[in-house]
C-alpha cells in the first residue's frame, strides 16, 4: 500500500474499509526533524507496511509515535518502532500495562472468547492480525501528558476523553491544516456497547473548527471541513 496525501506534510496509510478487519489508518506527519507517526498500526506485520510506504515515499524516518488511545488496534504495531518515543495519555497507561502482562497466544484468543463470546469480533481480528507472537509485546507510552502537550515538530495532541476511552486524545498540524480524530467520537468497544450507546455527536461538532480544513478519523475517509458539516448535520 502507498501513502495518501491529505494536505501539507499529512500523509495517511488508509485502514481496511472491512470493519471486520478491525484496521485502522495510520497517519504520517513528516518532518526534518522526524516524522510523527499517529496510531502504530493494529499488528507488528501492519506496522512495518507503514514503514515501507514511508521509506519509498522518501519521507524522514519515525521519531514520535503517538497514540490516540490505547486500543489494541491503535497500539499492538508499536512494537515495530522500537527507536521512537511513544506520546500518550497518562490515562492509558495502566490499561495498556495489563494488557502487556496478558499472555498473548492464538490458544488464549480462544479461550478468552469462549469465557465471554462479545469479545469474539475483537479477538478474532486480533487472531487474524498477528502471525507470530514470539516477539510480540505491548509497549505503554514512554512520555504522557494530562492535558495538552506540544512536539519540537510543531505537532499538537490534546486530551479529549469520551465514551470511546477514556484516555482519546486528538491531533492538531496547525500548518497543515489537519486534525487526527482517532475513534474519540466513536460509540463505546462494541463489546462493551449498550443498545442506547451512538456516535458523541456533541463532542464531534465541538471538534469542528474554522482554522482546521481536513478532519481523520481512524476508520474512515477524511473529511473536509464542509463534509464534516454536512455529515453531522445529516
Amino acid at each position: 500500500m502507498t501513502l495518501r496525501h491529505v494536505a501539507g506534510r499529512v500523509w495517511l496509510l488508509p485502514g481496511d474499509p472491512d470493519p471486520g478487519a478491525v484496521r485502522p489508518g495510520v497517519t504520517v506527519v513528516a518532518d526534518d526533524a522526524g516524522s510523527v507517526i499517529v496510531d502504530a498500526g493494529q499488528s507488528p506485520a501492519h506496522a512495518r507496511e507503514v514503514q515501507a510506504a514511508l521509506g519509498a515515499a522518501g519521507l524522514p524516518e519515525a521519531r514520535w509515535l503517538v497514540y490516540t488511545h490505547h486500543h489494541w488496534d491503535h497500539v499492538w504495531g508499536a512494537c515495530a518502532w522500537p527507536d521512537v518515543e511513544i506520546v500518550g495519555h497518562v490515562a492509558g497507561v495502566e490499561p495498556l500495562r495489563a494488557e502487556a502482562a496478558r499472555p498473548w497466544s492464538h490458544r488464549y484468543l480462544r479461550e478468552q472468547v469462549r469465557a465471554n463470546p462479545r469479545l469474539g469480533p475483537s479477538f478474532r481480528a486480533r487472531a487474524l492480525a498477528v502471525d507470530s507472537w514470539a516477539d510480540f509485546v505491548v509497549r505503554p507510552p514512554t512520555r504522557t501528558f494530562t492535558d495538552e502537550l506540544s512536539l519540537p515538530t510543531g505537532v499538537r495532541v490534546r486530551h479529549v476523553g469520551g465514551r470511546h476511552a477514556p484516555d482519546s486524545s486528538v491531533v492538531l498540524v496547525p500548518d497543515s491544516g489537519v486534525l487526527l480524530l482517532g475513534d474519540c467520537w466513536y460509540p463505546p468497544p462494541l463489546h462493551l456497547r449498550e443498545p442506547d450507546d451512538g456516535p458523541d455527536l456533541a463532542m464531534a461538532y465541538g471538534l469542528l473548527d474554522a482554522d482546521v480544513e481536513w478532519y481523520v478519523s481512524a476508520h474512515s475517509d477524511p473529511m473536509t471541513l464542509a463534509e464534516a458539516r454536512a455529515a453531522l448535520a445529516g
